[in-house]
């Protein structure tokens, strides 16, 4: 994993470089400023190391007690003797609040905003006999100007840190103001290591193998990236997983609207299907409507039809009851009878009379043996007689056949048994030698 560089020189890196093989490590920050912009120590504190951050503005204090619970946190000035001090603000430009007022003139005559704050005042030395109990890895020194001041009130034989960092130029300047305090480290067995530009860096003689860490600006050896690049690719990541999240739910909606479409064309092709069903439907009322009239239109003129024809019934029937109760109906009875033709006509009538009382006769014969004994032969003997007889009893019927009749001649079966042996006796009469 990539170190994360909060520093604003890098200065983080170098450090990182040299103590990258201490375990939890501990540093003193004088000037702390900010928990993350510009810090030095924000880095090592995510490492597991912890410190002291001595800062005189008011208004960073929650924050350092918010975001570094394990380190100790003193909003305080560090001078050349204890006290207290005025410090100089820059609300327009974080970390150039300073405690020397020839620094504040400057900025005032660049047109900056200056405000005026009393803090407490300690010595490096007490805030080290205060909260101090073992090695310090690093100091590192940025007053804006009032370095030399720090460096007074620090005691170098009761803490001794394995680097000292120190800012070495002027505030929004190139002029570099070491030359007012370096000896205060240097004359306490301390090597000038190296010039990062705005930093000086030293190194306790106990601790010279360090210096060579420190030779060379921070490259791409050091595996390193700022915490601004870091910041970039978290927020690229997250837009990418919002961005893939996004594009996820463009496609389930995408998904969702093409389901939906396809419902709506199943529902407006249904509806489609019911309204051609119900346009059927409203056709076949429409037709049955016009049979009903129809058929309505035919019933009243079959109604009307049919009273006519009750009317003309009833006037024929009141006619011809007219007719029946006049005179001249039953003046002309016998002569329609005599005139009538069809089955009804006097010639018709008496020839079935006649053919009655035939039947009757021979019924009564036939049923007579002894009668017809004597009868045949005298029949017999009169040729038209026998055949008057003979054509009588074949046009003599009945309604059915009569039983066995097997054999016998169409016109011969509907004739009673006793008639047809009447008729055989009459034609042996007539044909003796047929037999």
């Amino acid at each position: 994993m990539s170190f994360i560089s909060y520093a604003q020189n890098y200065e983080d890196v170098l450090l990182w470089r040299a103590l990258h093989d201490v375990p939890a490590g501990f540093y003193i920050d004088v000037g702390a400023n900010d928990p993350e912009l510009h810090s030095v120590t924000k880095a090592f504190y995510d490492q597991g190391w912890s410190g002291v951050n001595v800062e005189p503005m008011p208004s960073y204090g929650p924050a350092f007690r918010a975001q570094r619970p394990r380190d100790i946190n003193l909003n305080v000035a560090a001078g050349a003797a204890s006290g207290s001090i005025t410090l100089f603000d820059i609300p327009d430009v974080n970390g150039w609040a300073s405690t020397d007022s020839a620094v504040a003139a400057a900025h005032r005559a660049h047109g900056h905003q200056v405000v005026e704050h009393t803090v407490p005042l300690l010595t490096l030395a007490e805030i080290c006999r205060a909260h101090v109990r073992g090695e310090v890895h690093f100091l590192k020194v940025d007053v804006e100007g009032f370095e030399g001041d720090v460096l007074r009130g620090m005691d170098f034989t009761l803490c001794r840190p394995w680097i000292v960092v120190v800012e070495a130029i002027m505030p929004n300047s190139r002029d570099s103001n070491h030359g007012d305090w370096e000896t205060l480290i240097t004359d306490h067995r301390y090597q000038f290591a190296w010039f990062d530009g705005l930093n000086r860096y030293y190194v306790a003689d106990e601790h010279a193998e360090l210096a060579e860490r420190l030779r060379l600006q921070p490259n791409v050896f050091d595996d390193f990236i700022t915490h601004h690049l870091d910041k970039a690719w978290a927020r690229g990541e997250d837009l990418d997983r919002q961005l893939a999240s996004t594009w996820q739910l463009a496609s389930d909606a995408d998904a969702r609207s093409r389901t939906l479409e396809r419902e709506v064309e199943r529902a407006v092709a249904a509806q489609a299907e019911r309204a051609r069903q119900l346009a059927q439907r409203q056709d076949q009322v429409l037709q049955l409507q016009a049979e009903l009239r129809q058929t309505a239109a035919a019933a009243r003129q079959l109604e009307t039809h049919l009273h006519r024809t009750t009317e003309w019934g009833q006037q024929l029937e009141h006619n011809l009851k007219a007719v029946y109760a006049s005179s001249s109906w039953r003046l002309t009875a016998p002569l329609r009878a005599v005139t009538r033709r069809g089955d009804n006509s006097l010639p018709r009538l008496a020839v079935r009379a006649l053919r009655g009382g035939v039947r009757r006769a021979v019924r009564w014969l036939t049923a007579r043996p002894a009668l017809r004994r004597v009868l045949i032969p005298l029949i017999s003997r009169s040729p038209l007689l026998s055949a008057a007889i003979s054509r009588s009893l074949q046009t003599i019927k009945q309604g059915e056949p009569a039983a066995g009749a097997a054999g016998v001649p169409h016109l011969l079966r509907e004739l009673p048994l006793s008639a047809r042996k009447v008729l055989d006796d009459l034609r042996r009469a007539q044909h003796p030698t047929d037999h």
